[in-house]
């Protein structure tokens, strides 16, 4: 596949320490899964949504074939997967099947699997290794690299958790031939905040071409996908448990999440995030932080994309009840993070209510 057919590396963490570990993308690079769980493991939990079943089966037979003993373990699909539910069944069919520490998980699906697997591997045994293989874009940007881990609760999304990164993170191209186009689109709403945060170009490289941007074999995809990995690795490898600058990956998430939880959960992650990046423009904008004229680039690269700008104009009470609960606040001061101009992010505490309430009124439809 020509320039396509080169696997990319890039490294989360520093040389020589624990928690360091390599994020392969490419096409065709599934095949190295085994080599990625390296020699030590003799069971594999292959954690899998409904939707994947068929790949579940491909994997188990990959493993199986280099005398691993692979146990698929099906979920639900979408955020319905993270649930403390979910969570005791995966415990319960470890235990079953006698897994030891020095056996592993894979976390083989989107974003919510891989969230789900590896909060299972954190807390299973207090830790085991776990390789992500990411078949989402949104997955392969944002969700498998970094460590984070967690599931819902009926309070907000990703309140119960613990960072522990994975041994490999695996994004197969190839995956994305049979991804929904509107979830292929959804997932670059990550990737627009990565090029907001630190990587303009990727901004440059959607509004250039917005129909290869969205085309999963071509080469423009290619390179937005590493280039978000790196803004994120980047970030990881400088402060894992987001005690400082890793924060700045969360820019656009608070309201990201309190549509989500408003919402149910039917709303991509990725189009409420591209809502929330508007959101905390406007709000930025309004502190006297954010210029007008990056307001309005982030406008123009969401929109070359098709995605939402907007949210319905009847639910504040609602969204600001989930805000409050961002595990980016602290007591009863609310933060987030705005933009003073392009790729330098930076935080507002306690911004006043009518301030929020004025931001949420200029990106009501």
């Amino acid at each position: 596949m020509g320039e396509n057919s080169t696997a990319t590396r890039i490294a989360v963490g520093i040389d020589g320490q624990p928690g360091r570990y390599d994020v392969t993308i490419g096409h065709g690079v599934l095949a190295g899964l085994p080599e990625a769980l390296g020699e030590k493991a003799t069971r594999v939990a292959v954690i899998h949504p409904r939707t994947l079943r068929a790949l579940g089966r491909t994997v188990n037979q990959q493993l199986a074939a280099v005398g691993l003993r692979p146990l698929l373990i099906e979920v639900p699909d979408g955020e319905n997967a993270k649930t403390a539910e979910t969570l005791t069944m995966c415990w319960a069919l470890l235990g079953q099947a006698g897994f030891t520490r020095s056996d592993a998980v894979v976390g083989l699906g989107g974003g919510a699997v891989t969230d789900l697997a590896g909060f299972v591997a954190a807390s299973w045994l207090r830790g085991v290794p776990v390789v992500q293989v990411s078949t989402t874009l949104l997955g392969m940007v944002d969700a498998a690299v970094g460590g984070k881990t967690g599931i819902n609760t009926a309070e907000g999304k990703n309140l119960v958790g613990a960072f522990h990164p994975p041994s490999a993170v695996i994004c197969d191209l190839d995956a994305l031939r049979t991804l929904p186009h509107a979830d292929l689109v959804a997932g670059l709403g990550e990737v627009v905040k990565c090029g907001l945060i630190a990587d303009p170009v990727i901004l440059d490289l959607i509004q250039d071409d917005p129909s290869a941007a969205t085309t999963w074999d071509s080469g423009v995809l290619r390179d937005l996908v590493q280039r978000a990995v790196a803004v994120k690795a980047k970030v990881v490898t400088n402060d894992l448990k987001e005690s400082g600058e890793r924060e700045f990956l969360n820019y656009g998430h608070t309201f990201a999440h309190g549509v989500e939880q408003v919402e149910q959960y039917t709303w991509r992650h990725g189009e409420a995030v591209s809502v929330g990046l508007m959101y905390v423009a406007r709000l930025g904008e309004l502190a006297g932080r954010t210029p007008p004229e990056l307001v309005a680039r982030h406008t123009a690269a969401l929109g070359a994309l098709g995605l939402p700008r907007t949210y319905r104009g009847d639910r504040w009470p609602a969204l600001l009840a989930a805000m409050g609960r961002d595990k980016k606040n602290r007591g009863d001061l609310m933060r987030f993070i705005v933009l003073d101009d392009l790729a330098k992010p930076g935080r507002l505490e306690g911004p006043e209510p009518s301030m929020l309430e004025e931001a949420y009124r200029l990106i009501s439809e």
